[in-house]
């Protein structure tokens, strides 16, 4: 990764010592990012999935989060938890799809946790994902891990998720909970929704485009991840950029690097109507500051969002 170097003294802040990391959800969009920069920095690192891989480059044991325990074995020898596993929420929402987003999350967690509580000898940490919907829609408000949550439905996920992972904290584990934003990664997520929109003419701000959007470099997010296992930092870490920036200047930033600048603007209510209660998520306003990342010295790679995106996509000034 950018900036780590695994001989002599470690740069920007990270260390050397090997660990053993197994990371649930390993196999997804930042799970397969994460392994590789696990691995890039000197650990050694095995996956919880829901399917098996026989072509998989790391040991994968299959587990699905909500049925029960992970197998007993996962644990042996383990340093470090990662834990990534969730349904993908960016999705139009029914009733069973809710449902399955709170319970890959709260029961996956308290099943990891079972685990980890049964190993012989226990990891040192979990580091857990959250999310900021933690916060819910904030207007101008600007946020901090000390920040009281919102009221949406995603806010009561968080909550019900990052108490679960708290408790491992009785079984003498370090805990660390990861509220990301949105994540800038060309191969997956938001952002390569947006540019297909884009280059089939369709992209353009959402709403008024005033709404605040808080967003983290794949690199930084990974970075973070490794960050929070390898260092003595608990408590919940936002995992935004120092610089959260209006969907407004975000759209503007993507469409001229990828030459399609757009003037189109989706409207509420259209939103409304292809995505639903989901809708509520795209529109919300969010100014996340990571007040308690940069605190506890997390070198930041990509703090601006211009050569975020233009990094994420591939492209040159």
């Amino acid at each position: 990764m950018p900036g780590w170097k695994k001989q002599g003294k470690i740069q920007r802040g990270f260390r050397k010592d090997e660990m053993k990391i197994i990371v649930s959800g390993g196999r997804g969009f930042i799970g397969s990012h994460l392994v590789q920069a696990l691995q890039q920095g000197g650990h050694t690192v095995s996956v919880l999935s829901r399917a098996s891989d026989a072509a998989a480059k790391v040991p994968t044991f299959v587990w699905d989060p909500v049925a029960g325990m992970p197998p007993a074995e996962t644990m042996e020898g383990v340093d470090a938890v990662i834990n990534l596993a969730g349904e993908p929420v960016a999705h139009r929402w029914s009733d069973d799809l809710k449902k399955k987003i709170r319970d890959s999350r709260v029961m996956g967690t308290r099943h990891l946790i079972q685990a980890i509580e049964r190993a012989s000898v226990r990891p040192k940490v979990l580091v857990s994902s959250s999310a900021t919907g933690y916060y819910g829609d904030r207007g101008e408000e600007q946020l901090t891990e000390q920040s009281a949550p919102g009221k949406s439905f995603l806010s009561g996920v968080c909550q019900e998720w990052e108490a679960e992972a708290d408790s491992a904290a009785k079984l003498g584990v370090r805990v660390v909970k990861i509220r990301t934003g949105m994540v800038l990664g060309a191969d997956g997520g938001a952002l390569a929704r947006m540019v297909s929109a884009f280059k089939t003419k369709m992209g353009g701000k959402l709403g008024s485009g005033s709404q605040w959007m808080s967003w983290i470099h794949m690199t930084d997010l990974t970075g973070l991840y490794r960050f929070a296992a390898e260092h003595e930092v608990s408590g919940a870490l936002n995992g935004t950029a120092p610089n959260p920036v209006r969907n407004e200047a975000f759209t503007e930033v993507l469409g001229e690097a990828l030459s399609e600048p757009s003037k189109m603007s989706i409207p509420e209510f259209a939103l409304k109507m292809m995505f639903g209660e989901m809708s509520e998520v795209m529109l919300a306003s969010q100014h996340v500051i990571p007040e308690a990342t940069l605190a506890a010295g997390y070198p930041y790679e990509f703090a601006e969002i211009g050569a975020a995106v233009r990094n994420a996509l591939g492209v040159s000034k």
